[in-house]
């Protein structure tokens, strides 16, 4: 079970462990999840999340399409995936056993509500007989089984809560239980608790805070557990740290970039997952001078902060895959004004509604190329939950700079996941300059930067800057202009912008050695487990290095040298090779592509697993 280091008498002190509650999607197994999670970040750990629910509002309570899950990975070291397999299974029911099981270490802790293995649960589970009763389950791990539902029901025996509602807290014996076992510290989750539902609902949260307590004791006047844990804290850098996920770093990076440029923030968006909660945070910001409007449909939302960009505000929109198809024409809009909007894309699994709760990266081909005509956006990508705060950041630096609007990336692996945060300080964030025109100045719409080749914005209504802008092609005075070279001056200058934002980019970041056997390229959420794949074999001597792009439209410029380093250059990305494809065509380089389309990350076993087959060839 996890990383051992030493064992004393009363705890087993290890590492990392991975832990994964699965339930019913009722029976709150996000919620004690988070709960596990802010306790363990409170503790000092770092760790890495992955919540794992299904899509449908409320799935048939115990049957597989309706197990929710939520998986943490906390140590005293380094921590940059949930982990590959958990080290201990809660299984609050017989569908959440049969899902996850597979997953369990052979040796691992496997934790259930024996309470929940009634014939019809086992039915609806496709077990022919109960698994409980099977020795091989209890010869392979170390099966600990609890009538939570008896215990919650007679924590709770007292109140005058009624038989469905006592039975509603019972996740929290289960949390409980694993504080205890964990060592972990219950006082966050009771603060949590009381201000969640005191003021609403008294009753229930005392109640809640009851069946904590009574999971967490229960070891301890059982015995029922050989061995507890304990995981130090982490080493890290001395600073104030916060747990963030990956809308929570976006919402905050997006206003630290609108201070930073002096500009009011005009978020526009219209409900769906996994962005929805971009809307909802940036809404609790009118403080800041936040400005959010939900639209009545994605292409008015779109509308709305492009109109937000043409009276001086930076605007900004957000939605997923289906979303984008339908922004693609106002998208255009922006290309051709030329007025910056930040357009923030969080991905998840297929086409249409597909798998709206799982991961994938299948928009990168649309966000670079997803528009009529030849219309030139840029792309940045995220690659873990606090890295969210810097692509936000640079987004907008990219935006304002050059008067553009931008696709970020985003996936809901990163969106939904969280991770300790060192919260920075606001004066090492740079400012970004980006003046409006002078008013009453010789105003000319399309006049360049020479070095950018933006143009400058003038906001309606400023004296002596009386201007138009519109879809129409227009001439460098702001014209309409139906003359053929116009236009193919225009589309080069709209061309060359976009090469020339590669040259404000920093030197890529190479993980090892310049040069070597194998090259890891990627992108987007699957920076943890690669890093960690390619971090395991360079301890071991191997010769792999890894780079990973958060610039991918235009491509950074001295990517090209890079790749010419290595004999062979390894491309995994959770898509079909989107970005496989892109290299090929823009460098004319020979690479391997590694491809997953099953909504779900990589995991770390995989990626070296495929490393050391090209190392062999």
């Amino acid at each position: 079970m996890g990383t051992e280091s030493t064992i004393t008498d009363e705890f087993k002190e290890l590492k990392t462990v991975v832990i994964r509650f699965a339930g019913d999607s009722g029976d709150g197994m996000q919620t004690i999840g988070e709960r596990f999670t802010d306790s363990s970040a409170a503790f000092g750990n770092d760790l890495a999340t992955f919540p794992d629910f299904p899509a449908e509002i409320r799935a048939p309570a115990g049957t597989i399409p309706g197990v929710s899950a939520f998986q943490i990975q906390f140590g005293s070291t380094e921590i940059l995936t949930p982990g590959d397999a958990p080290d201990a299974l809660v299984a609050m029911n017989p569908a959440a056993l049969a899902v996850h099981l597979r997953d369990l270490t052979e040796g691992g802790m496997l934790v259930v509500n024996s309470a929940a293995f009634t014939e019809a649960n086992l039915k609806m589970a496709d077990f022919e007989s109960n698994p409980l009763e099977d020795p091989e389950l209890t010869s392979k791990y170390e099966l600990i089984q609890v009538d939570i539902n008896h215990f919650t029901q007679e924590s709770l025996k007292d109140t005058e809560l009624t038989a469905k509602d006592k039975l509603r807290c019972k996740n929290f014996f289960a949390l409980g239980f694993m504080y205890w076992i964990y060592s972990r510290p219950i006082d966050n989750t009771i603060d949590f608790i009381r201000e969640k539902w005191s003021r609403k609902a008294p009753a229930l949260a005392e109640a809640n805070i009851t069946v904590l307590k009574a999971g967490y004791y229960f070891g301890e006047t059982t015995e029922t557990s050989r061995n507890r844990y304990m995981v130090a804290k982490a080493e890290v850098e001395t600073g104030t740290y916060r747990k963030i996920s990956g809308n929570e770093a976006l919402v905050l990076g997006l206003i630290a970039g609108a201070e930073k440029a002096d500009r009011k923030l005009l978020y526009s968006g219209y409900p769906i997952t996994p962005a929805s909660s971009i809307l909802e945070m940036l809404s609790n910001y009118k403080h800041f001078g936040v400005k959010t409007v939900q639209a009545e449909d994605e292409i008015a939302a779109i509308g709305v902060a492009i109109g937000g960009s043409f009276a001086g505000n930076l605007g900004i929109t957000g939605t997923s895959g289906p979303g984008m198809c339908l922004k693609a024409e106002f998208i255009g809009l922006a290309t051709s004004t030329e007025l910056p909007l930040v357009i923030i894309n969080v991905q998840r699994g297929g086409p249409s509604t597909g798998l709206p709760t799982k991961t994938e990266q299948s928009d990168l081909l649309q966000a670079v190329y997803g528009r009529h005509s030849d219309a030139p956006i840029p792309v940045i990508a995220a690659n873990s939950p606090s890295d969210c705060f810097e692509t936000a950041i640079e987004a907008v630096r990219i935006a304002l700079t050059f008067s553009t609007p931008i696709i970020v990336l985003s996936d809901l692996y990163l969106a939904n996941g969280a991770e300790p945060w060192k919260i920075p300080s606001v004066d090492g964030i740079d400012e970004i300059q980006k003046p409006i025109a002078a008013e009453g100045g010789n105003y000319t719409t399309f006049a360049r930067d020479e070095k950018t080749l933006s143009r400058t914005l003038a906001i309606p209504g400023q004296k002596g800057n009386e201007h138009r802008i519109g879809g129409l092609e227009k001439d460098e005075g702001g014209s309409v202009s139906y003359d053929p070279d116009n236009h193919e001056e225009m589309t080069h200058i709209r061309a060359e912008k976009l090469k020339r934002i590669a040259d404000s980019f920093p030197p890529t970041q190479i993980l090892g050695e310049k040069s070597g056997k194998v090259l890891v390229l990627s992108w987007g959420g699957t920076y943890g487990s690669i890093t960690a794949a390619v971090s395991a074999m360079q301890a071991e001597g191997f010769s792999v290095s890894s780079v990973h792009l958060k610039h991918l439209h235009p491509m950074p410029n001295d990517l090209k040298d890079i790749m010419d380093g290595f004999d062979q250059i390894l491309v995994p990305e959770l898509n079909m090779g989107q970005l496989d494809v892109l290299l090929r065509s823009q460098f004319l380089v020979d690479t391997v592509a590694y491809n997953k389309v099953q909504g779900q990350p990589f995991k770390v076993k995989e990626l070296t697993k495929k490393i050391h087959e090209l190392l062999q060839d």
